[in-house]
Parts: structure tokens; C-alpha cells; sequence
């Protein structure tokens, strides 16, 4: 049990450390065009990047697939910056479900890239562990703990600036990509491979 705690400390920690915020600008990209009234929509986009970051993982524990961490590093702020230009066909369109599908098949794609971002120190640190389920399961719930305290202040924000200060939603929303998009485009730069 000892062990299981100390992975899903390592999940919240690996989401919510604010040096390394790209997990967080993610989730943040994903649950902008989303109220609380939709709050099940953004918490299976959420799961289904829990998922894929976890399937990304298991597949570099394993040995089954190594990726290269430079082009993993860039692509991070890639899925970034497009989660955060498919915010703008909420501004445009008002119905909810525009391209939940590729909406929910990008997500599990971006996972995947954010899981082989972590695989290498996630991989050192086990080494020794003969069981690799135990870490890889109290991991996931780390990062789905995380993920949802993050999504529940984004929707706060979005409660706060559409509800209480009467901002139009398209507003909002335009407004809130175009923040993430600008702290994302330092990262594509410093990560850019030469």
C-alpha cells in the first residue's frame, strides 16, 4: 500500500508541479470551452488522457515502443497549441458537441505523446520494481486526482468570468486560447529540434 501511495504522490506531483506547467496548460486548453454544466463532457476527455498517457507508459516500461525524447519534448507544446486553436471552433460554433469525436481522438493521441514525455524518468524509477502494474495503477490515480482539481479551478474560472462578471462565452473562450497559446509558443521555441 506504501508503495501505491508513493506512485499516486508521484501522479499529482508529475501533473501539478508548476516548474515543468505543461500539464497543466493542457488540461487548461481542454477545459476552457466547457462549463460546469458540462462538467462530464471535460471529465472523460480528461480520463481518456489519463488513459493514454498510462497506455504510453506501460509501452515504454515495457520496452515495447522508445521514442525519441527530443521530438517528444517538442511535440508536448505542439498538443498545446492545437488543443488550444480547436478552442476557437467553440467560438464559432455554439453547439457543444463540435468534433467531440476528433476531439476525443486527439486527446487520446496527445496522451499518448505526454506519456513517453514522462516514460524515461518513469522508467528509471522502475528499475528495481518487479511489479510494474502496482506503480503504473497508483500512478494513473495520481494524475487523475491532479487532472480533475485542475479542470474543477478552470471551470471555477469560467463560472467566475461567464456567470458572475457576465462575459460573453466566445469571449471567454477566445480570450483564455489565445492566453495558453502565447505561454505556449516560448516552449515550442526552446524545445524546436535543430
Amino acid at each position: 500500500m506504501e508503495e501505491f501511495l508513493f506512485y499516486i504522490k508521484l501522479g499529482l506531483d508529475h501533473v501539478l508541479d508548476l516548474g515543468a506547467y505543461d500539464h497543466i496548460l493542457f488540461l487548461s486548453a481542454l477545459a476552457v470551452p466547457f462549463t460546469f454544466r458540462f462538467w462530464k463532457r471535460v471529465l472523460i476527455l480528461a480520463t481518456i488522457f489519463t488513459v493514454a498517457h498510462c497506455v504510453s507508459l506501460a509501452l515504454s516500461v515495457y520496452e515495447v515502443i522508445t521514442m525519441d525524447v527530443g521530438l517528444i519534448e517538442f511535440l508536448i507544446p505542439v498538443t498545446i497549441l492545437l488543443t488550444a486553436l480547436f478552442n476557437f471552433a467553440y467560438v464559432y460554433k455554439e453547439a457543444l458537441n463540435v468534433g467531440l469525436f476528433l476531439h476525443i481522438l486527439a486527446t487520446a493521441f496527445f496522451g499518448l505523446i505526454h506519456g513517453f514525455g514522462f516514460s524515461n524518468y518513469f522508467k528509471m524509477l522502475m528499475a528495481e520494481e518487479e511489479d510494474k502494474i502496482t506503480p503504473l495503477l497508483g500512478f494513473a490515480t495520481g494524475i487523475e486526482l491532479s487532472q480533475v482539481t485542475i479542470i474543477l479551478v478552470v471551470l471555477a474560472i469560467a463560472y467566475i468570468v461567464m456567470d458572475l462578471l457576465k462575459v460573453k462565452r466566445s469571449i471567454y473562450i477566445a480570450v483564455a486560447s489565445i492566453l495558453i497559446i502565447a505561454i505556449t509558443i516560448p516552449l515550442l521555441i526552446a524545445t524546436f529540434p535543430m
